[in-house]
């Protein structure tokens, strides 16, 4: 009765939309974010005007007796209306069938929000009751059929939602798939809800008393539900954020290689203001790959084309396919490259503005791939994992190691 499980999840509710406000009023047309802002606004509510000191206060203050019943059971209708309108906006589809289906949905439950407040008014309840309000008045004109509509309108929502969500969890896999299970699991909870409720209301109807049904267990079948069902909304998105950090991070780390191999040569690597360990992933993977562009940059008159084609052939004939073929020939080509600039005398570490604009075209050509893959750019993960993992790579730099030292042993002679 003091209203703590119920004040608790309002003030979660709310923070979590206070979280949301920002991006709410920078995207206020996009319809997914609004119908989850929606929903949390009304879950918080309903859970603020349902615990029963606030039911006691808003009959003080209003000085209607019972009024907060319709009050409740209206913001329970409009929930359940923004959840079925979630569940449309977040599956998708053709945008005008979307809007069609949640205009239905909203018209729907706002008839329905319309019937309570009238019956309500029709009706007689004089007698303040704050957690029976539901059997106290089964038998009570107009206000048993308030009490039916409301709890046929959950009915709809959650057997449509349980039935929506089912359906597309069969069409869908992964962290979607999981949520909208967890979701369906929640709703069975608020069947049960219904069901504690039907029941005890209809054994009012039959001059029994089952009150402790409606009063005892459909509050902790309700709050069950929804909090199940809120951690299935939330479930996808969470992992989907943590999956996409997870792979940023590995592809920081794979990248690692190519970006040790090239850090000599890129002035900002070696003397740039570096990002702090905590800066966001995205960033940080931003700034290896500048890097290693700046330093593949600088390397433009060294690329040979000649290790790359032969280190090409080498790899298809090791069983690549041709796209992880194309990434060894680029890496073998880097690190002869590499060493090519160490035993320069001449060779300097330059601007990459500098080494873009003086390098000859012949030296861009050298550096444009003569094999083109079907997936685009050169991947520079996969010449960062060939770097440290290819045999043909290996003996690409061997090569240029033996190369080097007989080219010393001659001029040396």
């Amino acid at each position: 009765m003091d209203g703590s499980s119920y004040y608790i999840p309002a003030v979660a509710m709310t923070a979590a939309l206070m979280v949301k406000a920002p991006a709410l009023s920078r995207s206020w047309r996009d319809p997914l974010l609004r119908s989850v802002c929606t929903l949390m606004a009304l879950a918080g509510l309903v859970f603020f005007f349902a615990a029963p000191p606030t039911i006691g206060e808003v009959n003080d203050v209003i000085g209607i007796t019972n009024v907060s019943a319709p009050l409740v059971y209206c913001l329970l209708s409009a929930f359940s209306a923004a959840c079925l309108v979630l569940i449309v906006n977040w599956r998708g589809g053709p945008p005008e069938s979307t809007r069609r289906v949640s205009r239905r949905w909203i018209i729907g439950y706002s008839v329905v929000i319309v019937a309570l407040v009238v019956l309500f008014v029709l009706g007689d309840a004089p007698v303040e009751r704050l957690v029976d309000f539901d059997t106290y008045y089964a038998n009570e004109p107009f206000v048993r059929e308030m009490i039916v509509l409301y709890l046929v309108a959950l009915t709809v929502s959650g057997v449509g939602m349980s039935v929506m969500c089912g359906r597309w969890a069969l069409q869908v896999q992964g962290w979607l798939r999981a949520g909208l299970l967890i979701i369906v699991a929640g709703y069975l909870f608020n069947i049960a809800y219904l069901t504690t409720k039907f029941t005890a209301v209809i054994a009012r109807w039959n001059g029994a008393n089952l009150d402790y049904l409606s009063s005892d267990a459909a509050p902790v079948l309700a709050s069950t539900g929804v909090q199940i069902s809120a951690i299935g909304f939330c479930f996808p998105l969470a992992c989907q954020r943590v999956g996409d950090t997870w792979s940023t991070w590995s592809t920081y780390r794979r990248l690692g290689p190519l970006w040790h191999e090239l850090k000599p040569l890129s002035p900002h690597a070696a003397h740039g203001v570096r990002m702090s360990w905590w800066s966001p992933a995205e960033l940080q993977v931003t700034q290896r790959e500048s890097d290693i562009h700046d330093g593949m940059l600088s390397l433009y008159p060294y690329f040979d084309t000649a290790v790359r084609a032969s280190a090409y052939d080498a790899a298809l004939a090791a069983g690549s396919d041709p796209a992880q073929a194309q990434a060894e020939a680029d890496a073998a080509m880097v690190t002869a490259a590499v060493r090519a600039r160490a035993a320069d005398p001449d060779g300097r570490v330059i601007d990459s503005a500098e080494a873009a604009a003086n390098a000859p075209a012949s030296a861009h050509s050298a550096a444009a791939s003569p094999f083109r893959s079907t997936e685009g750019p050169r991947d520079l993960v996969r010449m960062s994992i060939a770097l440290r993992q290819s045999p043909v790579v290996a003996a690409a730099r061997g090569q240029y190691a033996t190369r080097s030292e007989s080219d010393f042993h001659e001029r040396t002679n």
